[in-house]
């Protein structure tokens, strides 16, 4: 289901299992249990810490851009304009319009700057944690399969 993307921001360490053979198993039983219980482990919950972490969701895509300086500048000069030659004097209209506009639409552009870093964190935040959850949810399982066959999981 994955995209192919890595998540990188904000991967959580793996902390390292060791397993003890309480039932004094051989080192050649305690290989082929661990394969074994990693094969089962792998099946049960869909998780493979072998693989590379990819991300289950595309991150959000950025939206069409609205206002920014220049549109807002050329709206106001317009807006400006029709109020000036109203008022009797169309360039001084344009001018201030023009400033205004140009001010709003930064504004607008830096706001919507701002939502799609926040929109792109949240997503990376999700990702780490659908990841830690799957790592957790393969770890338990892991670990109960070698309990199961008498070996000290820590």
């Amino acid at each position: 289901m994955g995209f192919g993307l890595l998540v990188a921001v904000g991967q959580p360490s793996v902390a390292q299992q060791f397993v003890y053979p309480a039932q004094g198993q051989s080192k050649e039983q305690q290989q082929k249990d661990e394969s074994e219980c990693y094969h089962w482990a792998r099946e049960q919950t869909g998780f493979d810490p072998m693989q590379q972490p990819r991300a289950t969701s595309a991150p959000p895509q950025q939206g069409a851009q609205q206002g920014g300086v220049g549109r807002g500048a050329v709206r106001g000069g317009v807006a400006g304009l029709a109020v000036g030659a109203i008022a009797g004097d169309a360039g001084k209209g344009a001018a201030i319009g023009a400033v205004g506009g140009g001010l709003v639409g930064g504004m607008r552009r830096r706001d919507q700057q701002r939502n799609q870093q926040q929109a792109e964190q949240q997503w990376a935040q999700d990702q780490a944690a659908q990841y830690q959850n799957a790592r957790n949810n393969y770890d338990r399982a892991y670990g109960a399969c070698l309990g199961g066959r008498g070996y000290t999981v820590q």
